[in-house]
């Protein structure tokens, strides 16, 4: 199969937003080159992920199982060769009943949010293992933070953050890079209290990654220190299907 060659929409979108992020790193005295992005392909078909990945945004995000599978089959069955293939994240929720046909498709998981999920991974790491003759890399994993304790989002309160982050730094099947959070819907700048309680968080806990910043407040989140955002329709467009 012949990957589609990528529009030029997405090419002028990695420009922009990637001027936007310099911009907010400037504002915040940083450097630009701390701040990665991932191009969040949910709700857009496999063909608009292959065309993503062919402009070289090789890190893809998706929070739907049901999603995920298919398009990294997908692209895998192309065979792409060095350098081409994709880094898939998991950004949403992730069920214990979901980890078997996950984790094995994923290079970083945004979502760990409790110690049964993490229970559920160890197994599945040593499912892994005993499979691949003993070889299973850790899963890279942000620990997911409601810092906003918004009842619509998932994530452990920053008070329950301690005994899962102390359980994950003793696992072998999970390595963590920091923390992760949703803001609630809103105005841009009404995440800001919630982007820097979660940056504060994480220097109380000595960790330096930071998922966190959508396509609506991600200039707000790196001004606060994101090192990772999480990017989908300022990339890719509308969604193809799905909300959100």
């Amino acid at each position: 199969m012949t990957a589609a060659s990528p529009g030029p929409d997405i090419r002028a979108a990695i420009a922009a937003l990637e001027a936007e992020i310099a911009g907010a790193c400037a504002r915040a005295a940083r450097p630009a080159g701390e701040v990665a992005v991932v191009a969040v392909t949910k709700g857009h078909p496999a063909e608009r992920a292959r065309d993503a990945l062919a402009a070289g945004l090789a890190d893809l995000g998706e929070s739907r199982a049901q999603e995920l599978a298919p398009k990294a089959r997908a692209l895998a069955a192309e065979r792409p060769g060095p350098g081409e293939a994709p880094r898939w994240h998991f950004i949403g929720h992730l069920q214990r009943n979901k980890v078997r046909e996950v984790v094995p498709l994923i290079s970083c998981l945004h979502s760990l949010d409790s110690q049964r999920l993490l229970r559920a991974i160890e197994r599945e790491h040593g499912r892994l293992r005993e499979s691949r003759g003993g070889a299973a890399s850790p899963l890279p994993c942000y620990l997911q933070v409601n810092v906003a304790g918004d009842p619509a989002k998932h994530g452990v309160a920053p008070g329950e953050l301690e005994p899962l982050l102390e359980a994950a730094l003793a696992s072998e099947a999970v390595v963590v890079l920091g923390l992760m959070t949703v803001a609630p819907e809103g105005d841009p700048e009404s995440a800001r209290p919630h982007f820097r309680a979660l940056a504060r968080l994480a220097r109380e806990h000595g960790l330096t990654g930071l998922s966190m910043g959508m396509t609506d407040d991600y200039r707000v989140a790196v001004e606060e220190g994101a090192t990772l955002v999480r990017i989908g329709r300022a990339l890719l467009g509308e969604r193809a299907t799905g909300a959100g």
